[in-house]
């Protein structure tokens, strides 16, 4: 019983799993640089909602290091970022959840 109770918590928390957390925030946390800075060089560089996320799905979908915003130096210490793995509307999701948390529009007084 217990097994049984253990494998569905498994399984449940693996079905409703935040995309953004289980996928970006897990890697990113071990970057010295913060996941909020690379999100404040795209609102600079691109500015709108929209363009943001266009700019960050492009990326995501093919990292290179002709469309990376990250300084030359940070991509000769780490390199181009792997393609994701994330299916479209899970890249989506990532990306919705990301502008959320850290978008200063309608937060600055």
């Amino acid at each position: 019983m217990v097994k049984y109770i253990f494998i569905c918590s498994l399984f449940f928390n693996f079905l409703y799993s935040d995309v953004y957390e289980t996928n970006c925030l897990h890697c990113h946390n071990k970057l010295p640089v913060s996941i909020d800075k690379y999100f404040y060089r795209y609102l600079l560089k691109y500015s709108s909602e929209r363009a943001v996320k266009k700019a960050m799905k492009d990326y995501l979908l093919n990292p290179t290091k002709e469309n990376t915003i990250m300084p030359e130096a940070f991509i000769k210490r780490f390199g181009v970022k792997k393609k994701t793995t994330l299916s479209e509307k899970e890249l989506t999701e990532a990306i919705d959840k990301y502008w959320e948390e850290y978008k200063v529009f309608g937060k600055l007084k």
